[in-house]
């Protein structure tokens, strides 16, 4: 009673690959657009097909071209024309630090 190895999707690390590209990111730019908590050393590792991206990277990768995770996973699907990011909605994407957003507040004694 093992566990049988599963099927493993042949195209999924030149799908992602080619979103990245697709998109005109880097993938320090990638983690951002996709505002991973993974290393960017992770990204590499997807996109050369030495390890799987969790079902949550999945989809913000599917999301972020308007797909159904179908179309990543199933190699018989192809993906659709990707836009490039531009860099003003680069920009928009950022969060603002936590720190950063919240506004110092001086609390005055009144007698």
């Amino acid at each position: 009673m093992g566990l049988a190895a599963r099927d493993r999707p042949e195209r999924l690390a030149d799908k992602i690959f080619e979103i990245r590209l697709g998109l005109g990111l880097t993938q320090t730019q990638m983690r951002e657009h996709l505002e991973l908590d993974y290393h960017v050393s992770y990204i590499s590792l997807w996109e050369t097909g030495k390890s799987e991206p969790p079902l949550r990277v999945l989809l913000a990768y599917a999301r972020c071209i308007g797909v159904w995770v179908d179309v990543l996973i199933d190699d018989a699907l192809d993906l659709p024309p990707i836009k490039p990011v531009s860099a003003q909605s680069q920009k928009r994407q950022k969060r603002p630090d936590r720190q950063k957003r919240q506004k110092r507040r001086t609390f005055v004694r009144r007698r």
